[in-house]
């Protein structure tokens, strides 16, 4: 058999692709060793399948691919042709992803809203937390404030508008026996900024003599506007004038708001 009638017989594509008897083996490697073009032929159908990845080499006609396939079969039964996967099986995949992304969209939503509700559950608990507190201090004070009008061991002095504020008004709450005092100053107007209030023990007689007994200090934020001052030993009476911030020595009677006698 001549050199072309053997490559064209398709025994060399058998040969490498491993499908020959032990005696064809030895029977195409003698060829090769003693014929360059069948050897040439055999390293020509090698790189064929190195390089292809799903076909069969070029380089071999539709005849050599028919005689391979029928050794193919008489070995190793019926080859079954395998027809590519219908686009159906495509769609199904990219609808499969699709649902999915869907799917893990709103989750993520869900979660974001979950995560913004106890946020907004974690800000109303804070917020309640301090209104509560700011009302349980409002409370004490206003306890506090009703132990004092109560307490009937305290006497009462009321003091009066004077000319530069008829219509002012304030209240002492003085314990002649503890000498605690307190001021009520619900019925005086905000003092001007840089100006505060100072209440004044007085003496009438024999001469007038003024005692400072303190300072209304933070007139605004004091919501209930009650007043601990000084302990009051004695007084015939109690006066409150608005002086510059920190007071005065002596009372400026132009700015004799309130006055009241004992």
């Amino acid at each position: 058999m001549e050199a072309k009638e053997y490559i064209e017989s398709g025994i060399l594509e058998l040969y490498v692709y491993g499908l020959l008897t032990e005696e064809e083996n030895l029977e195409v490697a003698e060829m090769a060793k003693n014929n360059p073009e069948i050897d040439q032929e055999i390293l020509s159908i090698e790189r064929a399948i190195v390089a292809l990845s799903s076909s069969f080499s070029p380089f071999h006609s539709v005849a050599n691919f028919e005689k391979i396939k029928a050794r193919l079969e008489l070995k190793h039964g019926k080859v079954i042709d395998m027809k590519p996967a219908s686009n159906w099986s495509q769609y199904v995949g990219w609808a499969a992803a699709v649902v999915l992304l869907l799917g893990l969209g709103y989750q993520t939503l869900e979660l974001t809203k979950t995560k913004d509700a106890i946020a907004t559950v974690g800000n109303e608990k804070t917020k309640i937390e301090r209104d509560f507190a700011y009302l349980e201090q409002q409370n004490k004070q206003t306890e506090k404030s009703l132990t004092i009008v109560r307490d009937i061991k305290n006497t009462g002095v009321t003091l009066g508008g004077q000319a530069v504020s008829p219509t002012s008004f304030a209240k002492v709450y003085w314990n002649k026996d503890t000498k605690t005092t307190y001021i009520d100053a619900a019925g005086l107007p905000k003092p001007p900024k840089g100006m505060v209030y100072q209440v004044w023990a007085l003496k009438l007689s024999p001469v007038l003599t003024p005692t400072s007994i303190g300072l209304l200090s933070d007139f605004d934020s004091n919501d209930q506007k009650i007043f601990a001052v000084s302990q009051t030993v004695s007084a015939e009476a109690f006066g409150i004038t608005l002086e510059p911030a920190g007071g005065s020595l002596t009372p400026t009677m132009e700015q004799l708001y309130t006055l009241g006698k004992v």
